[in-house]
């Protein structure tokens, strides 16, 4: 990881009460000033981090994890090849200034030296103080061909699989809510961080497009820390965390189809078939165990590689471009998979199963560390407008009502959470 010549050393950290800004009273003047905000909380973790990028369009950039100074990336679905060859689709939100809070409050390092961080630090001064708002009304905006559509478009792609086009595919469809009043961005993520904390919860703005992405991802793509430890995550087949009577189950006592066990294992296998190209051969796979998410449970297998012991320290790089976008998102084989979903949703996925996470990223306590998530059990804010977007794993054995279903029951993740008071 090689120190990017416009950041500099840490300027100055901050220490404050908890009467002095919040992360509300940040990310409010980021979206007043136009600035790019990135909001972060990592799985099973308490320390939450906001960064804030001094570039009103922010640049796409070819990924390479160990050049990129500390910030935060943002990859659209449609990135299947992102080499240095490629056109550059992914944003990267530099960490122009990155605050941290914890459970004894929060902590800012200013890393930019720029004119527009003192700017900055005065439009906060300057910023009313944020009030959460009384409880927002949601109303669903139907679409009353959805359902028909989705299980006709399932019911297609079964027939291609049964012909032999292809072995898996994933289809995705949106769901559109809105608020009575534009909703505060915080409060929501605070929300899930509470209701999933085994979950990446994330909150990312982008003013140049004037939307707010927000997610509650369950999936780790590439995870590399300064010790060289490597980590993903291959996850597929999804059922309810709770029983008929709304108990919630224990994951010993989760039952997988056929089905499921062999959608889970596509996605392993090509994991493998990813170490098999790069020659390598030592790694840790732990699963296939039942994992819980939320609302949800999954089937997930972990692998984790030690890239100082293998002599391979660009291997969260490499990983990246061979897995993106995984079978558990896209399809086997990907390039016939992919075209289907072309061909086939009728609406842009946008960042919707891209990846997304912080880069570089560490704190006075920790060295710094990329931790990168498939952008899943996600939504679009735009305004008063939350479009949710959720997908099924289709295999020929699918049957098109209950992938319709399983796609409502990932809709609930974000939703539970939008109707709390």
């Amino acid at each position: 990881m090689q120190p990017d010549p416009l950041i500099n050393t840490v300027l100055s950290e901050k220490s404050w009460l908890t009467s002095q800004p919040t992360a509300t009273d940040l990310w409010q003047t980021a979206l007043s000033l136009g600035y790019p905000a990135a909001l972060w909380r990592l799985p099973n973790r308490a320390d939450k981090h906001l960064i804030v990028s001094l570039d009103t369009v922010l640049p796409r950039v070819s990924v390479d994890l160990e050049e990129l100074p500390a910030g935060f990336a943002i990859s659209p679905f449609d990135n299947l090849d992102f080499g240095p060859d490629s056109p550059a689709r992914t944003l990267f939100l530099r960490a122009d200034i990155h605050a941290t809070f914890g459970e004894q409050g929060g902590k800012i390092v200013e890393t930019a030296n720029d004119p527009a961080v003192n700017r900055f630090w005065q439009a906060v001064a300057e910023q009313p103080t944020a009030e959460r708002p009384a409880s927002l009304l949601l109303t669903d905006l139907p679409d009353p061909n959805a359902q028909a559509d989705y299980i006709h478009r399932v019911a297609q792609a079964v027939e291609a699989m049964q012909r032999g086009e292809f072995r898996k595919v994933v289809l995705s469809r949106t769901k559109r809510v809105e608020f009575s009043e534009a909703p505060d961005a915080v409060a929501l993520f605070d929300t899930l961080c509470d209701t999933y904390p085994t979950a990446f919860i994330s909150a990312v703005s982008l003013p140049e497009r004037g939307q707010i992405w927000m997610s509650a991802t369950p999936e780790r793509l590439v995870s590399q820390n300064a010790d060289g430890l490597f980590r993903t995550l291959s996850l597929a087949g999804t059922q309810s965390a709770t029983d008929a009577n709304g108990v919630a189950k224990r994951p010993a006592e989760a039952m997988w189809s056929q089905k499921e066990i062999e959608e889970q294992a596509l996605v392993s296998r090509y994991i493998i078939e990813c170490f098999k190209k790069i020659r390598l051969r030592e790694y840790l796979e732990e699963g296939p165990k039942t994992i819980v998410a939320g609302n949800l449970m999954h089937l997930g297998t972990q692998f984790t590689v030690d890239t100082q012991a293998v002599h391979y320290p660009q291997l969260g790089t490499v990983m990246l471009r061979l897995l993106h976008p995984t079978s558990a998102v896209c399809g086997m084989p990907r390039d016939r998979a992919f075209n289907f979903i072309r061909r086939h949703e009728t609406h842009d996925r946008e960042f919707y199963a891209g990846f997304l996470g912080p880069v570089n990223i560490g704190s006075t306590e920790e060295q710094p560390a990329t931790d990168l998530f498939v952008h899943i059990r996600c939504m679009k804010l735009e305004g008063r407008v939350a479009t949710l977007i959720a997908g099924a794993g289709l295999t020929e054995d699918s049957v098109p009502e209950r992938e319709w279903q399983e796609t409502e029951m990932k809709c609930q993740t974000l939703l539970a959470v939008l109707s709390k008071p």
